[in-house]
């Protein structure tokens, strides 16, 4: 037998759990470690799923506006944001305002392009990640933007896969029998 000190029964801050060990939350900015409450889970707190969850929409959002039905309702969707901004008489208003609308529609729309037109941008697709960064193509294979994001983002998917197949091979807790009422035959 070991000393106390290395006990779990001894003290009761080490209650034995689930045999999960502590894991970084995948958000990029948290990064917190957290005993996790299901062996899939990826985030550390309600906050950070929140977040994760806008982030999500956000990368979904971006791809359905890259499709051509996206790109036919965003449009909509401008017309309907024009029409809903107050005209502006142009003999009532002074010329400060005139150059100020005169930026403001300059600005609406699709933002002049600062990079080649060899080049596209791409969104890292770490949840909570907005960096953005540079292929050559579009049909470059690069989906992150620094090797952090890629080694975090792996861990939690190779975790999971042997996860899954842990499960697939049979190596189940194992459930306990439900006891019927004595006297009852099995």
């Amino acid at each position: 037998m070991g000393p106390f000190q290395y006990s779990v029964a001894g003290s009761p801050a080490q209650v034995p759990t689930a045999s999960v060990r502590c894991r970084r939350c995948l958000l990029k900015g948290c990064e917190q470690f957290y005993r996790p409450s299901h062996p899939q889970s990826r985030y550390c707190s309600e906050a950070c799923r929140a977040a994760a969850r806008r982030w999500r929409r956000r990368q979904a959002s971006r791809t359905w506006r890259a499709t051509d039905q996206g790109k036919i309702c965003r449009r909509a969707q401008c017309k309907r944001y024009r029409r809903r901004i107050p005209p502006v008489l142009l003999s009532e208003v002074p010329v400060v305002a005139v150059e100020a609308k005169a930026h403001l529609a300059a600005c609406e729309g699709q933002r002049p392009a600062t990079i080649p037109e060899d080049f596209s941008m791409r969104m890292c697709e770490r949840p909570g990640c907005y960096e953005r960064f540079v292929v050559r193509s579009e049909h470059a294979l690069q989906r992150f933007c620094s090797c952090l994001c890629r080694t975090a983002l792996r861990n939690v998917l190779d975790r999971e896969a042997r996860y899954r197949r842990r499960r697939r091979k049979g190596f189940r807790s194992r459930r306990r029998r439900s006891r019927s009422p004595p006297g009852v035959p099995r």
